[in-house]
C-alpha cells in the first residue's frame, strides 16, 4: 500500500507500512508575527500526548518592534518553548518572571490554570531582532489534569547533548537513544532536536515500554528520506508506531522527533484550554470571563475571551 502526499510536486509514492501521513502546517496570525501551525492538523489532532505544535519563523524584527503576546490562560496541558533564535521573557501568575534563550526548556504545567505573556524583551526591542522556534503543548494524562500549576527551567547547558552518525542531538524531553533529559514530564515522551549533515541516516527512537507509542518527524529546514520518498521543509511526517525506520538526511537539515504514549480518554481543545469534558471547558470560560484566573503580576493587558 502506498500514499501520495499530493502538497509534494513530484513526491514518490510512500510505504504506508511506515508512513501515516503527511501534515502540511498552515499559517496562524498572532498579532504582530506569523506561525506555522502543525498540531492540530484536520486529519490528525495529536501526536501521543502532544496536541499543539507551532513552528515561530525565523521573523525578524526591526528596532522598536517584537512579539507581545498579552496574559491569557491554559488549564489541563504543559507547555513547552525552545527556541533557536532569539529570546521570549516568559511572565506567569505565579510570579515567575524568565527568559528563554536558544536551546533552553521552558517547561509551564497548567493543571487546574495558569496565566501568561510572552513578550520580546525590552533589550532586543530596542535593537531588532530574529525568533525562530518551536512551541508545543502537551496534555496532562488522565488523574493529572487538576494539579496545581508549576513552572520549571533548564538552561541549555543541562540538556543531554551527544553525536551520532554526522548529527548533533539534544534530548529536549523525555528519553532517546539511552539519554534522558532533566525535563519531567507527566508521560512517557521524547522530544529530540537534531542537526544533521547530508548523508546522515538516523533511526526513529522507539519506546519499547510504550505500546503503539505514537511517533513523528517534523523538518524545520532541510531534505529528508522516509519510506522511499523525499520531504522538505515545514513538513510533518507521522510515523508507524512499532515499525523501524531510518531517516536519510538529504541536505543538511534541522529537525525534531518526536512521540508518547497515546491518552488514554479523548481530549477536547478549546482557544489555550485542554480538558476531557465540555463542562471543565465552560467553567474555564466563565472564570477566564469574569476574572478568576491569578493575574500576571506587573501586567495589564489580557487576551479577552474569544467568541465561539
Amino acid at each position: 500500500m502506498s500514499v501520495r502526499d499530493c502538497e509534494e510536486p513530484g513526491c514518490e509514492e510512500v510505504d504506508l507500512r511506515a508512513v501515516m501521513q503527511v501534515i502540511t502546517p498552515h499559517e496562524k496570525d498572532l498579532g504582530g508575527f506569523t506561525v506555522r501551525r502543525v498540531l492540530p492538523a484536520l486529519t490528525r489532532p495529536r501526536v501521543g500526548p502532544f496536541i499543539f505544535f507551532d513552528h515561530m519563523g525565523p521573523s525578524q524584527f526591526d528596532q522598536g518592534h517584537g512579539i507581545d503576546v498579552r496574559p491569557h490562560p491554559h488549564i489541563g496541558l504543559s507547555t513547552l518553548t525552545y527556541l533557536f533564535e532569539g529570546e521570549i521573557m516568559h511572565r506567569d501568575s505565579l510570579g515567575v518572571v524568565q527568559p528563554i534563550q536558544p536551546h533552553a526548556v521552558n517547561w509551564m504545567t497548567a493543571g487546574r490554570g495558569i496565566v501568561h505573556s510572552e513578550r520580546t524583551p525590552d533589550a532586543l526591542r530596542a535593537s531588532g531582532s530574529t525568533l525562530h522556534g518551536l512551541q508545543i503543548w502537551i496534555a496532562l494524562p488522565d488523574g493529572h489534569e487538576e494539579i496545581d500549576p508549576g513552572f520549571v527551567h533548564h538552561p541549555a547547558g543541562s540538556l543531554p547533548a551527544f553525536k551520532r552518525d554526522d548529527s548533533e542531538l539534544t534530548v529536549i524531553a523525555g528519553e532517546a537513544w539511552g539519554q534522558r533529559s532533566p525535563v519531567s514530564t507527566y508521560s512517557p515522551l521524547f522530544y529530540v532536536h537534531v542537526e544533521a549533515d547530508a548523508g546522515a541516516i538516523l533511526d526513529v527512537p522507539k519506546m519499547l515500554d510504550v505500546p503503539n507509542c505514537e511517533r513523528a518527524v517534523y523538518l524545520v529546514e532541510g531534505e529528508i528520506r522516509v519510506a522511499g520518498a523525499s520531504f522538505g521543509s515545514h513538513r510533518m511526517v507521522t510515523l508507524a508506531p512499532d515499525a523501524d525506520i531510518q531517516l536519510e538526511v538529504t541536505r543538511r537539515s534541522t529537525l525534531v522527533m518526536l512521540g508518547g504514549e497515546p491518552l488514554a480518554s479523548d481530549r477536547i481543545v478549546w482557544w489555550n484550554f485542554c480538558a476531557r469534558t465540555e463542562a471543565r471547558l465552560e467553567q474555564a470560560r466563565r472564570d477566564w470571563a469574569e476574572g478568576r484566573f491569578d493575574p500576571v503580576p506587573g501586567e495589564t493587558e489580557f487576551i479577552p475571551l474569544p467568541a465561539r
